[in-house]
């Protein structure tokens, strides 16, 4: 693996070490506020980290397992660890949903008191840390193109606006009184919806990921127009890019002149192919095939 394909797999899991480490305390601290408190939704918001932490915790694994060089059994390498782990920890995430949910819908009927004003301040808290937690992931997703940090940056940002609905609606009790206790429940349903949204969204994103989903326009774009660089590329005929963890694998077709010998041919393909890996650092592999340019076909 290359220095530079290093430094980006050693961003990333520095930035999901540090999000599982932020995630745990958060998730901790807000269980035992929503226990100590009587608040439902400081509970459902603190299920929401624990299962941010999971995430945080077997996206780091997989990150390291993606590394592991290619051998007799995985030619292609590891990369898809990132992509199977973020589905599974996307189904446990949707049934966490669903049990958040389910012990809102029956504490409406049970009595509680009023959260103490202390809780308004775990929320609040947890508003701006899990906002600072977003920026900073984002960037990093961004520069390293792991699908999984990106995905734990909105994550992160939909936190935030679970933990501002939470902080609103321990506001409001307060505010008002007994009379607005059920809030804190319908609070708690919201933060368990954006839950649910979470874990469709990830799935959704790592199940592309696995079936070989074409890689953005914009990429595909920079990486033909690096390709006709090379001296004696006609044009480019087929271009495939699929993505693999942090990393992506380039099949492409050129088209040379047709009067070239097979040695001359060959030498353009690996100077293709040597150019695109030293152009992007993501690229793990490029495979290059030749074809004879229209115009000169006879």
């Amino acid at each position: 693996m290359s220095n530079r394909r290093s430094d980006l797999y050693r961003e990333a899991i520095r930035a999901s070490v540090f999000g599982l480490i932020v995630n745990v305390l958060l998730g901790i601290v807000k269980l035992i506020s929503g226990i100590v408190g009587g608040s439902y939704a400081l509970i459902s918001d603190a299920v929401n980290s624990i299962g941010d932490s999971l995430t945080s915790l077997v996206v780091t694994f997989a990150l390291f397992f993606s590394q592991r060089p290619a051998d007799r059994e995985h030619p292609y390498g590891h990369t898809r660890a990132e992509a199977i782990a973020a589905s599974n920890v996307a189904l446990v995430i949707i049934l966490s949903a669903f049990y958040v949910a389910w012990g809102a819908i029956q504490r409406f009927s049970e009595p509680h008191e009023i959260p103490p004003v202390w809780t308004l301040w775990v929320a609040g808290l947890n508003v701006f840390i899990k906002e600072g937690l977003y920026r900073y992931k984002l960037k990093v997703g961004q520069k390293t193109g792991s699908t999984a940090i990106l995905a734990n940056a909105w994550d992160h940002r939909s936190d935030a606006l679970c933990s501002l609905a939470v902080f609103a609606g321990l506001s409001i009790i307060r505010w008002g009184g007994p009379a607005y206790l059920w809030i804190d429940e319908c609070a708690a349903i919201l933060v368990s919806l954006v839950i649910l949204w979470n874990g469709f969204h990830l799935f959704q994103k790592s199940a592309s990921e696995l079936m070989d989903v074409q890689a953005d326009d914009g990429f595909i774009e920079q990486i033909k127009q690096r390709a006709e660089e090379v001296e004696g590329v006609q044009e480019v005929e087929t271009l495939w890019v699929r993505k693999s963890g942090l990393e992506f694998f380039v099949d492409i077709h050129i088209e040379v002149d047709a009067r070239l010998t097979v040695a001359e041919g060959h030498l353009i393909g690996h100077q293709v192919k040597d150019r695109l890996l030293q152009d992007f650092s993501s690229l793990r592999d490029v495979l290059v095939h030749l074809e004879p340019h229209p115009h000169e076909r006879h």
